[in-house]
């Protein structure tokens, strides 16, 4: 994947979709800005794409979209997570992505704490 620049109005936009949910926030990640929803990753924006959070469950479903793709950054997919290219989202089909994203963080079983995290 080529490195685009974020792409501010696309931040914006997935903010507005977000405004009327409770528990989100936003961290930069991953080259970009994720948004999490109490404390599980639901959607974020890399470059000009959209990731989102489906889950195992609505993996392959997601798949089937023609404009998505796996998400892998070290060159490992990882399950559960996909790429948007920007023709996937565009109109109405930004707020349907960015729902399931939410479905997502919010159906997903809690990740075990490690030591590390117990102690923060």
């Amino acid at each position: 994947m080529a490195k685009h620049a974020l792409d501010e109005a696309l931040c914006s936009k997935v903010r507005f979709v977000l405004a009327g949910e409770q528990g989100v926030s936003e961290r930069r990640m991953f080259g970009g800005l994720c948004f999490s929803v109490d404390g599980a990753m639901a959607c974020g924006v890399v470059g000009d794409e959209l990731m989102v959070r489906v889950g195992p469950s609505q993996y392959d479903d997601a798949l089937s979209d023609p404009h998505a793709r796996p998400m892998d950054f070290t060159g490992r997919e990882l399950r559960g997570f996909v790429f948007v290219s920007r023709a996937g989202f565009r109109g109405e089909a930004l707020a349907g992505w960015i729902a399931r994203g939410v479905f997502g963080a919010r159906n997903e079983p809690p990740k075990p704490r490690t030591k590390r995290s117990a102690s923060a």
